[in-house]
């Protein structure tokens, strides 16, 4: 019997590829969750350019990818090593870890049974350097029922952040998805496009700086109209739900494509993929949901300050100043730490054998319990 309430802890690499975010949860036997304690690692020069080269095919791969899978299960270690010494805690006051592991292939899209998505881990490692269950691979169920295996964080954002208003929350990592939580009606979420993951891309590639802080280089830049029209044309802005998406789709290549033999400034190449994820996530929610109140914003994009300012500035044409929009924060959570405080419940739903995939937002034919546990 499972005391009424657990601690957990969840550890989140995204596909930002800037580090971990490991948080330390106690989760109430009703699913309520409260973050307690939080470390964030950045990854050591080495590791984040195992996990880039792995997101590209290349030689000698199985090799790579089994190195790079033990060397992010050390890392998850330390933060989680880490995160115990801060709070004081030992590992037997862990009920289990919800590890997501370093996404490098998602293919969802390909014919059933030949769909695939692959995060690299060594779990088991993981288990045997902390001495805590380990829960990880939480996707592949779904995706063996049918579905995308994404999002999968809708499920928790309708624990933890549903009331009596209409609202959406968006989370802006490397992807940008949004969760549909209308006051009655089915919680529904999707992939809405690229968050972080081109703006980080770009300015790596032109400044060598790992993101744009705060919008900054961005903000110097104008949009150039030409480009935003060509991206917007790409297949995946008019799929209908559910659909997800990742690296395989939107990546440095395919914004070379986008730009072509056009000569433009830097700066407004940056400025265009500012407000690509500020349109393609706002014309998505005024699709989809246009009757939302509140749109709550986490994960790292909430910190870009020009972005945020776009997204105010852009949900005045759309909704007419009907959308109020928050982050996370005024909602008690680090917009940071969303997404690992996610993984901690999914660790808490699998021990629970409490199904936390939503069919409604990934299309799998029903309710499943996710992830595969690696005891201690």
């Amino acid at each position: 019997m499972n005391k009424p309430q657990s601690l957990y802890i969840g550890l989140m690499s995204g596909t930002s590829l800037d580090g971990i975010d490991a948080v330390l949860a106690k989760i109430e036997a009703s699913g309520e969750s409260c973050l307690l304690d939080s470390v964030s690692a950045p990854f050591g020069p080495e590791l984040r350019k195992a996990l880039v080269d792995l997101q590209s095919p290349g030689p000698n791969e199985i090799h790579r990818e089994n190195q790079t899978g033990n060397a992010l299960a050390v890392a998850y270690a330390d933060a989680v090593k880490q995160l115990l010494t801060q709070a004081k805690l030992s590992p037997a006051d862990i009920s289990a870890i919800g590890a997501h592991g370093q996404t490098i292939r998602h293919q969802a899209d390909l014919a059933h049974h030949l769909a695939y998505t692959h995060q690299t881990l060594n779990p088991a490692l993981l288990a045997e350097l902390t001495g805590i269950d380990v829960i990880a691979d939480f996707r592949s169920r779904d995706l063996a029922a049918g579905g995308h295996g994404a999002p999968l964080v809708p499920a928790f954002h309708a624990q933890q952040f549903a009331t009596d208003k209409n609202i959406a929350v968006l989370n802006l990592g490397g992807i940008a998805n949004l969760t549909l939580l209308p006051k009655d009606g089915e919680v529904k979420g999707f992939d809405c496009g690229p968050g972080n993951m081109l703006m980080d891309a770009w300015i790596a590639d032109q400044q060598g700086h790992a993101f744009d802080e705060n919008g900054t280089w961005a903000s110097q830049g104008k949009v150039n109209q030409a480009l935003l029209s060509r991206m917007l044309t790409d297949s995946f802005f008019s799929k209908a739900p559910p659909k997800s998406t990742g690296r395989d789709d939107f990546h440095l290549e395919w914004l070379h494509k986008q730009i072509g033999s056009d000569n433009i400034n830097a700066e407004d190449v940056q400025a265009t993929l500012l407000q690509l994820t500020a349109d393609s996530s706002l014309q998505a929610l005024e699709g989809y949901a246009p009757q939302t109140q509140t749109l709550v914003v986490c994960g790292g994009g909430a910190r870009n300050i020009a972005l945020l300012d776009l997204f105010n500035a852009r949900a005045e044409d759309l909704f007419k100043n009907s959308l109020e929009i928050v982050t996370s924060d005024a909602l008690g959570i680090d917009p940071q730490l969303v997404e690992g405080l996610a993984f901690a419940w999914l660790a808490w739903a699998h021990k629970e054998k409490r199904p936390a995939n939503l069919p409604a937002v990934t299309g799998a034919k029903g309710p499943r319990i996710l992830g595969a546990c690696y005891p201690a």
